[in-house]
């Protein structure tokens, strides 16, 4: 028995409305959502450092992938709460993965800051690069608090005809008081003060002295 055309038309009329129903849904869930902030390490400017605190000349340095600790090793933010518990925030989020924004943004406070060449790009034409590599075992971001990033770091290349090397231990700790954004900027002056520690033991190692890392969380 066929429906009569009333009868279609009815429920034509109910898909219909169900179908707005639902659009209507969907489309408060959408606007529920919290948006998605993105931050970075890269620092806005680098301002050249004195000349006693650079390198001599312009030394060309090979900066090795940065490796980081895994729990912090994804795109969301991993903060520490006050009862030392870690929480991953879905919508912060680093511009890019961890790792690669740690080595960029040391990379650009040694070369625009203490004048270093990035071998990889301007390949030396003399003595090989000084290779540096970095291995973080802490990468805390406490909100309200402070920044806090602790590792190793190691120097390799040569110096007056003869192989120089020298590995130091550091913890920096830089106050972040306010939210995410000031969190951030914690951790770029955080990044930036190991580029002068770095740039510190290599200008010594490169003028054939024997390197003295700084005291863990000394200014330099």
């Amino acid at each position: 028995m066929r429906s009569s055309p009333i009868s279609e038309l009815r429920l034509r009329r109910a898909l219909l409305h169900l179908s707005l129903v639902a659009a209507t849904v969907a489309l408060g869930a959408c606007s529920s959502t919290p948006p998605t902030h993105y931050y970075t390490l890269m620092p806005a400017e680098v301002a050249p450092r004195p000349a006693p605190a650079r390198a001599p000349g312009a030394l060309p340095i090979v900066l090795e992938p940065v490796r980081v600790p895994a729990q912090v090793d994804q795109a969301q933010w991993v903060v520490r709460l006050g009862d030392d518990s870690l929480a991953v925030l879905e919508q912060e989020r680093w511009a890019s993965a961890l790792p690669d924004e740690f080595r960029a943004a040391l990379l650009e406070q040694l070369i625009v800051g203490h004048g270093a060449i990035d071998a990889r790009t301007q390949p030396p034409p003399g003595a090989p690069p000084w290779r540096i590599a970095i291995e973080l075992r802490r990468f805390d971001s406490l909100p309200g608090r402070e920044a806090r990033i602790e590792g190793t770091w190691t120097i390799q290349g040569s110096a007056a005809g003869r192989a120089a090397s020298s590995r130091c231990e550091w913890l920096l700790r830089e106050p972040a008081a306010g939210g995410m954004a000031a969190l951030a900027a914690a951790h770029q002056r955080a990044i930036a003060r190991l580029a002068d520690a770095i740039a510190l033991v290599l200008g010594q190692a490169s003028r054939g002295e024997t390197p003295a890392c700084p005291a863990p969380g000394e200014r330099s």
